[in-house]
């Protein structure tokens, strides 16, 4: 199978981000939420694990039609230059289904969950989109594209579209702003403001948005996240909030066929005869407010901490030169998703947050050490990572009270 190209970048985009954190921090513009950028790198680490198991899934597909393809197409810089054009054609598609089905809405939704817009936000990413995105991508490989090379290129496509998650570059000059997907208009996107809501789906280029009248200058000042905010940091709520309300929208569907049409209509749409949803507005008085809530005292240079040391867990599974099994991939991913979920936990002060981290944390040292006696990962990697993981639970041992008010701002500070 091709390369993971996000486990390539995967430093280089971390660098980017702790730039950018060191520049919102010396301008103190406030455009890095502590407890919202925790939430999407914990996300963002839950998400490549999955991707692994989806590119896999997808792979043998795409092989299939790729070798009884229209075409036979020879790899040459032209046919790349095409494939990258085809890629973004279709990612503007598949942008506009998950916004304008509730099914694609579902799949999508966590990507929009968030209130602030930077480039931690980019990688917070759905479990469940990249599924759904290569229903879109295969009349690629039935023209002859190489399966691997689809693969590759909608990895590299989604890379490029980390660029534009950013408040801190201003409009472009308007030779670029008008065919490139800058973050001037990405900004617009990711906003709720009712103006710009179902905007400007361009990945690369924004020229699709405005051949099929999708597109949305940015005018008025963007409130960034989704009109129905999650108002929790719990990855698993996140991503199967509107999954849930689905489900339960179709099993309360009074017929057989609002049941199955419910999945495939514009978002929003739910059967008739269902009771109305509770208001989850985030506005009050006329004014923005954004989800906050109360962290455990002195978690903030913990959650620093693992989160850090999350990511080279993570390229373990996702790396293609992996020493690690299946079987030993699906079993560190699941301990990440137990990581990242134990601290949005810690986050909102949830006393279950610390037995599931002090659990996953035994279950972390207890698979390093078995890597190691298999001699997937060298001794000297399995001993510093187990010293850390005895550590971490004395940490979390003092994390017994919820941090006072006014004891650390919101801020990244």
């Amino acid at each position: 199978m091709s390369i993971n190209v996000y486990a390539v970048v995967t430093p280089f985009v971390l660098l980017l981000i702790v730039a950018e954190i060191a520049f919102c921090l010396w301008r103190k513009n406030g455009y890095y939420e502590f407890q919202d950028s925790i939430a999407s790198l914990g996300t963002a680490i839950i998400n490549q694990c999955v991707n692994v198991a989806v590119a896999a899934a997808w792979y043998p597909v795409l092989g299939w039609l790729s070798d009884h393809g229209i075409f036979t197409i020879e790899q040459s810089v032209l046919t790349f230059v095409l494939l990258f054009l085809g890629v973004d054609f279709c990612f503007y598609w598949f942008h506009r289904f998950g916004h304008r089905t509730n099914i694609g809405w579902a799949a999508h939704m966590p990507h929009h969950s968030t209130e602030e817009l930077n480039y931690a936000v980019a990688l917070r990413a759905s479990v469940t989109q990249r599924f759904f995105s290569f229903f879109f991508y295969w009349p690629l490989a039935l023209l002859g594209f190489k399966a691997e090379w689809v693969i590759a290129m909608v990895a590299f496509h989604l890379v490029l579209q980390l660029i534009p998650h950013t408040r801190v570059v201003p409009k472009l000059p308007r030779f670029i702003e008008v065919w490139m997907n800058t973050p001037s208009h990405h900004r617009v996107h990711h906003a709720r403001n009712d103006v710009y809501l179902d905007k400007n789906f361009g990945g690369f280029l924004i020229i699709w948005d405005k051949l099929f009248g999708s597109f949305e200058p940015e005018g008025e000042a963007c409130a960034y996240g989704v009109t129905s905010p999650p108002n929790t940091w719990d990855p698993t709520f996140i991503n199967f909030q509107v999954w849930k309300q689905l489900v339960k929208d179709a099993w309360n569907a009074p017929s057989w066929f609002d049941k199955a049409r419910v999945w495939f209509m514009p978002t929003g749409w739910r059967p008739a005869g269902l009771p109305e949803l509770p208001s989850t507005g985030w506005k009050r008085d006329g004014k923005e407010v954004k989800f906050q809530s109360t962290p455990f005292k002195g978690s903030k240079p913990y959650l620093v901490l693992q989160c850090a040391l999350g990511f080279p867990l993570m390229l373990l599974v996702t790396r293609q030169d992996t020493p690690l099994t299946v079987l030993d991939r699906v079993l560190l991913s699941v301990v990440l998703w137990a990581a990242a979920t134990a601290w949005g936990g810690i986050l909102e002060s949830k006393r279950w947050a610390l037995r599931l981290e002090s659990a996953r944390l035994f279950a972390q040292s207890a698979l390093l050490a078995s890597f190691a006696m298999r001699e997937l990962i060298p001794m000297s990697w399995a001993v510093s990572g187990v010293a850390v993981g005895l550590l971490s639970f004395v940490w979390v041992l003092a994390l017994r009270s919820p941090q006072t008010a006014g004891e650390g701002a919101m801020e990244l500070q």
